[in-house]
């Protein structure tokens, strides 16, 4: 009995020496297919160099990190991306005092949390001021400004949109991202670059990634703008007058009969100068036929009248 229990215990002492030999024999193969200076692989499980993933601490070249996609926002368990609207309006209105309706944008402008971006105001051909304003505000004051511009005179056209730019903002969201990640990643393998030609390989990559990375995050903030600050276009005008209301001028008639008068003078003048050609050969040729026609009178015999 005593014999049993005693190989019982050999059989298991030699069961966990052998599992011990085993968990390390596949520790040291799992430590051999790492570099030394890093946890990027260089070689398989047979030994042999593995040329894709050669470092520039190793290699002739840095390997290039795998691009990753944005993480989703998910709320119980379903995706939820927020639409992304660019809304814009255009209104031409009909007012009696442009440079004091501009004001009273201004003033609209501000009381709804934004600013004027730009004012236009000159006068027309026949004495009446036009303007032009644009107003940005944001997104969600849209609507209350919109009424508070067509209240301050007679709307004429009017016109509003909305540009979804929802897709095209989650995959600049995305790649922004996945430079992030690939800076991240080269970075790193900067950090274990040994050869000088392999720290300029590496450093050109950065370069690069952060170059795309600085566009988009550019373009983020362009449609950031666009999206948080809606913008309104006001045409102002004032109305055409009445013809009884501005009365006759006759400075103005008699300004306009000297103009004509003028016109007149010059439009002879041009008319001549054009047709002057035409006239000088005219009158050459006619200056012939008149010579041609005398001188044949000339040739003929005289007849004396007989008595």
């Amino acid at each position: 009995m005593n014999y049993k229990v005693i190989i019982l215990l050999m059989v298991c002492i030699a069961t966990v020496a052998a599992a011990g030999c085993m968990g390390l024999s596949a520790g040291e193969n799992y430590d051999t297919s790492f570099s030394s200076q890093g946890d990027v692989p260089l070689s398989d499980s047979n030994g042999r160099l593995q040329s894709e993933s050669k470092m520039a601490y190793g290699g002739s070249e840095a390997p290039v990190p795998l691009a990753t996609s944005a993480p989703v926002e998910s709320g119980s368990g379903t995706s939820v991306i927020e639409t992304k609207i660019i809304k814009t309006a255009s209104l031409t209105i009909e007012v009696k005092d442009v440079p004091g309706s501009v004001e009273v944008l201004k003033n609209l402008a501000t009381r709804n949390g934004g600013y004027i971006s730009s004012t236009n105001v000159q006068k027309s051909y026949n004495d009446r001021l036009t303007g032009s304003v644009i107003l940005r505000v944001p997104a969600a004051e849209f609507e209350n400004t919109l009424a508070g511009v067509k209240a301050i005179g007679t709307v004429k056209s009017a016109s509003t949109q909305g540009q979804d730019v929802t897709e095209e903002y989650v995959d600049l969201q995305a790649q922004k991202t996945s430079y992030q990640n690939q800076l991240a990643q080269y970075n790193e393998i900067m950090k274990k670059a040994v050869k000088v030609d392999d720290v300029i390989t590496v450093q050109q990559q950065i370069d690069r990634v952060q170059t795309q990375l600085n566009r988009l995050e550019g373009r983020l903030r362009y449609l950031d703008s666009r999206i948080d600050l809606s913008t309104i276009t006001v045409n102002l005008q004032e109305p055409e007058p009445v013809g009884g209301d501005t009365g006759h001028n006759f400075v103005s008639t008699i300004n306009e009969g000297i103009s004509g008068f003028f016109g007149m003078i010059d439009a002879v003048i041009i008319i001549f100068f054009t047709l002057l050609p035409l006239i000088i050969i005219g009158g050459a040729g006619y200056g012939i036929y008149r010579w041609k026609k005398s001188k044949k009178v000339a040739d003929l015999p005289e007849v004396t009248e007989k008595k």
